[in-house]
């Protein structure tokens, strides 16, 4: 498949607690790399310019412009999208893709099929097998400063709950046929099984 670039920003989501996993997940081996090492390698050739967001010292092997979160606390993936939007809009962007960086296997044409969906300033959601998966999103800029009122309450965290406040365009996403069965490809690894079940998928797929 040619992977088409889209011109449009990307940003790993890398600021979680990894706590179900025990250790940082996005350093965790799979098959000679690392989880985020995947990640990179798979969205890198979709979009103009790719950032990390996660914590001032992350140890990151590709040297990505590192992203902070503006918002104390680790306050969750929505403090991520809203630390991209306020350092990419100023660059002239009007649109940012997230994604997170425990899921290995994301498409090839992420990037390509969200931005083909944009309509004004909606929030382009990815799903799959029927199920949103709101952390693989392109966000206007636009939205910057109502998600900032929204964080500043610090009962306001769920993606779902902000989501309502905005139009939402959803995308559907195929499952990837394997010999093992369908891999669904915003599969995120969370747990050592997750991480034990990555390493037979790649394997089928390499």
């Amino acid at each position: 498949m040619t992977i088409a670039v889209a011109p449009i920003p990307g940003l790993i989501l890398a600021g979680g607690r990894s706590t179900r996993m025990g250790s940082d997940k996005a350093h965790l081996p799979l098959r000679g790399d690392t989880i985020l090492g995947h990640v990179v390698r798979r969205l890198a050739p979709q979009v103009e310019a790719l950032f990390l967001n996660a914590a001032p010292g992350f140890a990151d092997p590709s040297s990505l412009p590192l992203i902070p979160d503006t918002i104390a606390g680790q306050a969750g993936p929505l403090a991520g999208v809203l630390a991209g939007l306020q350092t990419l809009a100023p660059k002239g962007y009007r649109s940012v893709l997230t994604a997170p960086c425990d899921s290995p296997f994301l498409p090839p044409d992420l990037a390509e099929r969200l931005t083909a969906a944009c309509e004004g300033d909606a929030i382009v959601v990815a799903e799959s097998a029927g199920r949103s998966h709101p952390v693989f999103a392109l966000w206007p800029t636009a939205i910057a400063d109502d998600l900032k009122g929204w964080l500043a309450d610090p009962d306001n965290r769920r993606i779902n709950a902000f989501l309502k406040r905005h139009t939402v365009v959803s995308v559907d996403f195929p499952l990837v046929k394997t010999a093992a069965g369908p891999l669904d490809p915003f599969m995120n690894l969370n747990t050592p099984d997750d991480l034990a079940q990555a390493h037979h998928f790649s394997e089928l797929l390499a």
